[in-house]
C-alpha cells in the first residue's frame, strides 16, 4: 500500500468525535486510496493552532466551538501560519449569522453535526484539491434567512459590551465616549434590529451570532 498523499490535524473537544474522524480519514479508500495521516488531535483551540504551526497540515478538520480559542479564530490562524491547509468546519451552530460569517471568512468546507458522513466524506477529495463545498442544509439556511443589517464597527462594540452586561457609564469608560452617545447607539441598534428590551437585543445578538470571539461570553 503506497504512503497517504495527505496529511490531516484534528480539532474537537469531543474525544469520541477526534476518534470517529481519525478512523474514517486513515481508512484507505474511505476519502483517499491510500487514506489520510492525522498527525494530530487538538482538544481546545490553541492546541489546534500549535498542531497547525508544527506540522502545517493538508486537511484541519476543525469544530467551530471549542475551549480556550473559538473556529474562527483558529481559521484566521491557520490562514496566518498555514496558507495551504484546507480549513473544513464541522458545526453545531444553526445561527445564519455565524454561518454566514464563517462562509464570508472564505473555509474550504462546511458541514453540519447533526447530518451523517457521508457528505463530508464524498467532499473531501474534492476540497483537498481545491474546490470549496457547503453542505446542503447550511445553502438552505442561508437562502432563507432574513437579512442581517449591517451595524457599524462602533455598534458592534457597544452591543458586545451590552451582551456583557456593561452599563451605559462603564461603556462610555471603555470607549472613551459620552454616556449619552452609548445611549444613542443602543437606540439606533434597537431600531436597526428592530427589537424593543434589552433582553431581545441580547437575545437576537446571540441567535444571528453577533458577538466577538474575544467578548468572553
Amino acid at each position: 500500500m503506497s504512503e497517504p498523499r495527505f496529511q490531516a490535524v484534528v480539532a474537537d473537544d469531543h474525544a469520541i468525535v477526534r476518534s470517529g474522524l481519525r478512523a474514517a480519514l486513515e481508512s484507505p479508500g474511505l476519502v483517499e486510496p491510500a487514506g489520510i495521516k492525522v498527525v494530530a488531535e487538538a482538544a481546545d483551540g490553541l492546541s489546534a493552532i500549535a498542531a497547525i504551526r508544527q506540522h502545517r497540515p493538508s486537511l484541519l478538520l476543525l469544530d467551530v466551538q471549542m475551549p480556550l480559542a473559538g473556529g474562527l479564530e483558529v481559521l484566521i490562524e491557520a490562514r496566518r501560519w498555514s496558507p495551504e491547509t484546507r480549513v473544513v468546519v464541522l458545526s453545531g451552530v444553526t445561527s445564519p449569522g455565524k454561518i454566514g460569517e464563517l462562509v464570508s471568512c472564505g473555509v474550504d468546507g462546511l458541514f453540519s453535526k447533526g447530518e451523517d458522513n457521508d457528505e463530508l466524506f464524498g467532499a473531501l477529495p474534492g476540497i483537498l484539491r481545491g474546490r470549496r463545498h457547503v453542505s446542503e442544509v447550511f445553502r438552505r439556511m442561508l437562502e432563507e434567512a432574513p437579512e442581517v443589517p449591517d451595524l457599524s464597527e462602533r455598534e458592534r462594540q457597544v452591543l458586545n459590551l451590552v451582551v456583557a452586561g456593561r452599563s451605559n457609564k462603564e461603556i462610555a469608560q471603555i470607549l472613551g465616549i459620552s454616556a449619552k452617545t452609548v445611549d444613542r447607539h443602543r437606540t439606533n441598534l434597537m431600531q436597526k434590529l428592530d427589537v424593543h428590551s434589552v433582553a431581545q437585543l441580547i437575545a437576537y445578538a446571540l441567535r444571528e451570532g453577533l458577538i466577538a470571539p474575544t467578548s468572553g461570553l
